[in-house]
């Protein structure tokens, strides 16, 4: 198996295979200055990027609005990884310039997993089949990189939130945080997003779910997909003064309800 080093040397080798998929919206205002724009170029030679330099993989896959499993969505996200057991990610609704930041994803290893309150876990989903089924891929790195990641991310589960809906066609973050969920089984997910998907990136999810066979799929820790036992958790707009943001140090004005 690859070192972590060597693993994510690959990545960053190899092509970005990305530019194929447009933002879901436009974006409501006037045509960005020239001022502006001088601006931008400016502080794109002369800052530094700090953490975005080290967003190193790319990961495509789908969401849900847990609770709503008819919502669904692609997800592009950018990935770091923080060290042997956590990851965070950016996802955006495409991989051109103009892609919208529709959240974040949270990912950590079942080690930790295991660690976490029974109530925590409800908030989390398992990515076994999501790997095992080819539908979460890594578009433009070489099929043994891929296949070495996936063997790592087979394990572990995700805690998605979206705060920007532009699957409903929303041109500004309006509304509520959404918590998302990911698949589990077979004729869960839409067929045409998947085969869209494939097009554009030129790949094939039949194929990619016969190459991850010898790819063990781990059973779930109980209480991830909680969903799928009818625990759903959401979040909710809430202007009450006894608002479960209360019990929680520094957390946003809203709280999650079933």
């Amino acid at each position: 198996m690859f070192s972590k080093p060597l693993l994510w040397g690959l990545l960053l080798l190899a092509g970005c295979g990305g530019r194929n998929t447009e933002s879901n919206v436009d974006v409501p205002g006037d045509q960005k200055p020239v001022k502006d724009r001088l601006l931008t170029t400016g502080a794109d030679l002369l800052q530094s990027k700090g953490p975005l330099r080290y967003f190193d993989a790319y990961l495509d896959g789908f969401h849900f609005y847990n609770g709503n499993i008819r919502a669904q969505m692609e997800a592009h996200h950018y990935v770091q990884q923080l060290n042997q057991d956590v990851y965070q990610a950016v996802i955006f609704d495409g991989n051109e310039r103009d892609a919208k930041l529709m959240g974040v994803e949270y990912i950590i290893t079942e080690k930790l997993f295991r660690t976490l309150s029974e109530e925590e876990r409800k908030l989390w989903h398992s990515h076994a089949y999501e790997v095992k089924s080819g539908t979460l891929i890594a578009p433009g790195i070489p099929l043994i990189a891929e296949h070495e990641l996936m063997k790592k991310l087979v394990s572990t589960y995700g805690k998605t939130i979206h705060t920007w809906h532009t699957d409903q066609q929303r041109d500004l973050p309006l509304g509520s945080p959404m918590l998302m969920m990911g698949f589990t089984r077979d004729g869960q997910l839409r067929k045409e997003l998947v085969e869209a998907r494939d097009k554009r990136f030129n790949v094939s999810t039949a194929k990619t779910r016969m190459n991850r066979q010898d790819i063990r799929q781990p059973t779930p820790v109980a209480g991830a997909n909680a969903w799928e036992q009818g625990a759903v958790r959401q979040f909710v707009i809430s202007s009450s003064a006894d608002s479960a943001i209360h019990k929680h140090q520094g957390a946003p004005q809203n709280k999650a309800e079933d």
